[in-house]
């Protein structure tokens, strides 16, 4: 069915716009509704049960179970996110899906919407025999993973599944450890004066830097007492730094954000205790992500693996984590590079797209 072919698919889902509404997105309407409701038709016609779970307001997952012939199977889930970054200073028409020099243009070309155009037409191919494969098979496009992952969680809550495949451009190497992430933000407060008399006040700024070389100086170098055997160490990076009103106002209130990238294994509140023992003085709050690690000896990996989706590891953090959290096995995969991912001019290239959909077809065949 030539709809279903991964090209002209993937230039649909580029056509139509899903992006995150979270910061500045650069279109008058986000959000992963439309997208959402055309995978709805795409299922249906597919024979499979579909389910439209709004998680928050206007903002669905799509999840949809295709038939089985007897009840029991371990379930398989394959889940690409529908969301896509902001558009703001792409160089080319985000949403124009146009194939060009061997390639896919587009927001969400590599992130997520190529690995979803080649599960699709892998589903699709293999629509016949779904029925009878030793797995009951699941799709969910997921609504949200480039902020807060609200759809990946809404949906590891509510269901089970015995293995997870999140679609993201691995280049089909099977990621299934990563870094989890831990983003801080660090408030200090001063006393505002005329900056005349600097010495009525205090400065938060001073503070606030007096608290970064704390944590350069302390912080930093205990992240490299704890290594993973694929991903190194946590790493942390000062992200933003923002303070002041006025060149002559002594500040009384400045910020600045960290991103810590968290290893398998790395306790997320023993960063936060060494960050809060080297910074007392400043405020300071956070939220994460989790790290993943699935057991690469898992039957599936090693399916995986033997048709060429060889277990790596990645510094970036998906869905996936999310069901593994869960005790879920869970791993990251798709065509394409996470180099394209979120760039001026994402693309992704023809032969790898169609490299990803003859990939998932052979592996829903040997399930």
């Amino acid at each position: 069915m030539d709809s279903f072919s991964p090209v002209p698919l993937l230039g649909e889902l580029i056509r139509l716009p899903s992006v995150n509404p979270e910061g500045d997105p650069g279109v008058a309407e986000p959000g992963e509704a439309r997208l959402a409701g055309y995978l709805a038709g795409i299922l249906k016609e597919l024979g499979a049960e579909v389910f439209l779970h709004e998680v928050l307001p206007g903002r669905p997952n799509i999840v949809a179970r295709f038939p089985s012939d007897r009840p029991g199977k371990p379930r398989l889930l394959l889940a690409p996110h529908t969301d896509t970054v902001s558009v703001v200073g792409m160089t080319i028409d985000p949403f124009s899906g146009e194939v060009r020099d061997g390639k896919v243009w587009g927001r969400g070309a590599s992130d997520t919407k190529g690995p979803m155009a080649a599960m699709l037409a892998a589903l699709s191919r293999c629509r016949e025999i779904l029925p009878t494969l030793g797995h009951e098979i699941w799709f969910a496009g997921l609504m949200g993973e480039e902020s807060g992952q609200h759809g990946a969680k809404a949906l590891a809550s509510q269901e089970r599944f015995d293995f997870v495949i999140a679609g993201e451009p691995t280049d089909l190497k099977t990621v299934h450890a990563h870094k989890g992430s831990l983003w801080v933000t660090l408030a200090a407060h001063g006393k505002a004066v005329h900056a005349s008399a600097p010495e009525r006040g205090e400065n938060a700024i001073y503070k606030l830097t007096s608290a970064i070389e704390a944590i350069r100086e302390r912080v930093i170098p205990a992240l490299s007492s704890r290594n993973h055997p694929l991903l190194g160490h946590s790493t942390l990076s000062v992200g933003t730094i923002r303070g002041g009103s006025k060149t002559n106002i002594v500040p009384d209130h400045a910020e600045a954000t960290l991103d810590i990238r968290v290893i398998p294994g790395e306790d997320p509140a023993r960063l936060i205790a060494l960050l809060r023992e080297a910074v007392p003085n400043v405020d300071l709050e956070h939220q994460g992500s989790a790290p993943l690690y699935t057991d690469p000896a898992h039957p599936l990996i090693e399916k995986l693996s033997c048709l060429g989706g060889f277990p790596v590891g990645a510094p970036w953090f998906c869905d996936a984590a999310v069901f593994a959290e869960k005790g879920m096995p869970a791993v990251a995969l798709g065509p394409g590079s996470i180099a394209q991912a979120h760039t001026a001019d994402e693309w992704i290239s023809v032969a790898d797209l169609e490299a990803g959909a003859d990939f998932f077809e052979k592996f829903l065949r040997s399930l």
